[in-house]
């Protein structure tokens, strides 16, 4: 693969995993909470991480593959900057949450949801607005060590 290709898919994966948190924690859900009530709310949040999460999935791996490979061409993890061990590292915190968002809290969103139970969807759906909340803060972070690492040591 050549790097700028890597380089491309890494910054795609980027763009399409925090600006998707972003965009549901800043824009939807805000409009949804104002226009909507939970048995419309609810389902509506439960079709939109449908759509979303196999896009993050693919992000996952695209991140994966692309940033180990980067480390690699640039001559392994004892030749790359603190900068590059801490955007992995923080990552990987993110795509661990992401694993419990999509395989505990939208689990039970979707099961509150296809019983029509909005209370146990609600608090499903809470407990996944803190953890979008947490992983979109991280993903931000993630960013500023990107762009900026390099430069502050």
């Amino acid at each position: 693969m050549d790097q700028r290709i890597a380089i491309l898919l890494h910054v795609l994966a980027v763009v399409i995993w925090i600006g998707g948190m972003f965009f549901a924690y800043m824009a939807l859900r805000p409009a949804a909470v104002q226009t909507l009530e939970p048995a419309q709310r609810l389902p509506l949040w439960a079709a939109t991480f449908k759509r979303f999460f196999p896009w993050v999935w693919l992000s996952v791996a695209s991140l994966l593959g692309s940033g180990l490979y980067l480390i690699v061409r640039y001559g392994g993890f004892s030749v790359v900057g603190w900068h590059i061990h801490l955007m992995l590292a923080l990552g990987v915190v993110m795509m661990l949450i992401f694993g419990h968002v999509y395989f505990a809290g939208f689990k039970r969103l979707q099961q509150g949801v296809a019983a029509q139970d909005w209370k146990a969807a609600g608090a499903a759906l809470a407990q996944l607005r803190v953890l979008i909340g947490v992983n979109l803060s991280i993903g931000l972070i993630n960013v500023f060590v990107a762009l900026l690492g390099k430069f502050l040591i």
